[in-house]
């Protein structure tokens, strides 16, 4: 089974819900959800990534998508987009290990600035992350709201 597509359920927990999995908790089928789904496996994804990559250049690229054999990330300048190139072997190597069907690397300039992460904790030499959309912090809030909520006693 290919590790490419995200899992289509988050893993339960035996305690309250926490904030992602009030927002997961959604239909199957709603299209919503999968998108959450794959938007928070491909960030894990990143995660498992990112330290393969040279700290000066892990602060400018983000892996944008994962789709037939080829990862395709994310650089904030065209320099950038020159060293990503030059790692792809090492990142390609790294995401076989990772179990993913890694055939080729695709660097895209992004046109508008990224919110990407530091390259470790402590930095702050990347762009910061855009803020939410009123909708998403009101789905976030009220997530947050249900988490920290008293757990019900299930009356079966």
């Amino acid at each position: 089974m290919s590790r490419s597509r995200p899992p289509t359920a988050p893993p339960a927990s035996g305690g309250p819900k926490d904030a992602l999995a009030a927002l997961l908790g959604a239909d199957a089928g709603d299209p919503g959800a999968h998108s959450l789904r794959r938007a928070l496996w491909l960030d894990a994804m990143d995660l498992q990534l990112r330290p393969h990559l040279p700290p000066a250049l892990a602060a400018h690229a983000r892996l944008a998508n994962i789709d037939r054999g080829r990862l395709v990330y994310l650089v904030d300048a065209p320099v950038w987009h020159a060293r990503m190139r030059l790692t792809a072997t090492v990142l390609l190597d790294a995401a076989r290990s990772l179990g993913l069907e890694a055939n080729d690397l695709v660097v895209r300039t992004a046109t508008g600035p990224l919110g990407l992460r530091p390259s470790s904790p402590g930095t702050s030499t990347t762009t910061p992350v855009a803020s939410l959309s009123a909708a998403a912090r009101d789905a976030f809030a009220a997530a947050l709201a249900s988490r920290d909520a008293p757990a019900r006693e299930d009356p079966t």
